[in-house]
């Protein structure tokens, strides 16, 4: 058996996977300053301009709260082009300001347009590309690696003067009737919304995502390794697929039930999961937070299957590489294959950990080819 934790993960300041992932200094601190002018203009500049546009002299300052990936502390940096790294900062205003504006419909259109209203100018100083036509946001393209989004939430008064990142939520579905009527008697008054720029608002709460994540890194025998094995599969999707596959959000919800915690070694931890996934994906995956809604419905069948296929095969690669291999530089092959350049070429740290004549009952036998030669693993 051969051992590639310290490829994936090292507290040393030799490579690794995990490091290789990051953002660098300069990127992050571009997003980071970014989203403080963001905020910094909306504050200054959003309740002027819905003051004028909605007739209303008394709106609050909006708050914000950072969701997704960037939250979580799983982002990485982009594996290709196109794809970017993203920062989510959710705009909050009170609901009971929102529900003054005349028609649900008219509410959500007068909240992004005052929104990009306000953001013109800061893109247009920076040089950055303002793009308004994404359903659930207004997005900042900051440069060809990175954008910001901004979703847009109406939250209730009272949780708009707490905005406590903790505060549980219950969720609806809204269906197209509720659109279909335009009006405020068939909207909740005691949940979030998103405005949505096709059916002008829906249940939604980015907050009881953020901590159940965070919850389940916390617990014990979980911990940080959680976290990294969900970076590792977001690196491997990002190199499998120049864009699409299975969501962030997906793959945690996979991931999260079935994770064990293998002390020191990140290899075997990924295994365990990787192993699982073709089934959990097939049977299908709800959001964790709300059953009623399917992860895998909304990626769709056909790509169901084709993240299904991709991860039998990785855990083919896996299972060869660290229970059946004996020669490091043709493991180390075909673990940079999979993951991509990113993943370090070094056979020389690769430790054997079990004896030659155990290798063979460690795991089924799996027929696995390269995929190039060695000269092109680097």
């Amino acid at each position: 058996m051969l051992n590639f934790s310290s490829l994936f993960y090292t507290t040393t300041e030799e490579k690794c996977f995990l490091n290789n992932l990051d953002l660098d200094v300069e990127h992050k601190k571009l997003l980071n300053d970014a989203k403080s002018e963001v905020r910094r203009t909306l504050k200054d500049n959003l309740p002027k301009i819905l003051a004028e546009i909605a007739g209303d002299s008394a709106v609050a300052e909006p708050r914000f709260f950072t969701q997704g990936s960037w939250a979580y502390k799983t982002l990485n940096a982009p594996a290709q082009s196109p794809q970017q790294a993203d920062l989510d900062d959710g705009a909050y205003l009170p609901l009971g300001f929102i529900s003054e504006i005349n028609k649900p419909s008219v509410a959500s259109e007068i909240y992004f347009r005052a929104v990009e209203k306000a953001l013109l100018p800061l893109a247009q100083k920076n040089k950055w590309k303002l793009i308004t036509d994404k359903p659930t946001c207004t997005r900042l393209e900051i440069n060809s690696k990175s954008h910001i989004d901004i979703p847009l939430y109406a939250i209730p008064d009272k949780e708009f003067v707490l905005l406590k990142k903790a505060a549980e939520a219950r969720y609806i579905s809204l269906g197209s009737e509720f659109a279909e009527q335009d009006a405020w008697t068939a909207l909740p008054k005691n949940m979030v919304l998103l405005a949505h720029r096709e059916d002008d608002w829906k249940v939604s709460d980015p907050r009881p995502i953020k901590e159940w994540f965070l919850t389940q890194v916390r617990v014990d025998m979980k911990g940080e390794q959680l976290r990294r094995v969900v970076r590792y599969l977001k690196a491997y999707r990002d190199h499998q697929w120049t864009s699409g596959g299975p969501s962030s959000i997906l793959l945690m919800a996979a991931v999260v039930p079935v994770f064990e915690n293998r002390k020191y070694r990140d290899d075997l931890a990924l295994l365990d999961v990787v192993r699982q996934l073709p089934s959990i994906l097939r049977k299908g995956v709800c959001n964790p937070i709300d059953q009623s809604e399917s992860l895998t419905a909304r990626l769709g069948a056909k790509d169901v299957e084709e993240a299904a296929t991709k991860f039998e095969e990785l855990c083919k690669y896996l299972t060869a590489s660290l229970l059946q291999a004996t020669d490091t530089a043709q493991a180390s092959i075909w673990m940079c294959n999979q993951f991509g350049r990113r993943f370090p070429y070094s056979p020389d740290r690769i430790q054997d950990v079990t004896p030659s004549e155990t290798i063979a009952s460690a795991a089924a036998l799996v027929t696995a080819t390269p995929l190039v030669g060695r000269t092109q693993a680097g």
